[in-house]
């Protein structure tokens, strides 16, 4: 995966998208410093964290903005969340995650708010980067709290 957003940002500075360009110089940024947070190269699931921890920061920056009513930032933050995501992969869809909580739920049998973690921690590999954990953490409280 890095190296296609290299060949992206080569191309984009061949062909003078400059927005395009500035987005994957931050993202390689990005993605530099956590190599080196990490004191080595990254794998493909830890690219996919920093990929997303970039479009969930510039989601919240253009919800800040829409606010206060600055469509001009809204929309460039738009356009820069595009260009994030096609880097990340297929989102499972709520169906799906609804489907995989109700098999680990049978699974675990879970007896109260205790079992969490447990839960959890099957969820997680199960799921992987392919949701919102924060989201799909919701959905299990909401289910062991009912």
């Amino acid at each position: 995966m890095l190296e296609q957003i290299n060949n992206e940002l080569k191309q984009a500075m061949k062909t003078g998208d400059k927005f395009k360009l500035s987005v994957l110089r931050m993202l390689k940024s990005s993605l530099q410093a956590e190599q080196i947070n990490k004191k080595g190269d990254l794998t493909e699931e830890e690219i996919i964290t920093v990929i997303k921890k970039q479009v969930k920061v510039r989601t919240a920056s253009r919800d800040e903005y829409a606010t206060y009513n600055r469509q001009d930032l809204v929309d460039n933050l738009n356009k820069e969340i595009e260009i994030l995501k096609v880097y990340l992969p297929a989102e499972l869809s709520e169906e799906e995650i609804t489907k995989i909580i109700e098999d680990v739920f049978a699974e675990v049998k879970p007896t109260s708010i205790k079992d969490m973690g447990m839960i959890m921690k099957k969820i997680t590999p199960l799921i992987g980067v392919r949701a919102d954990m924060g989201d799909v953490s919701k959905k299990i409280k909401e289910k062991l709290t009912k």
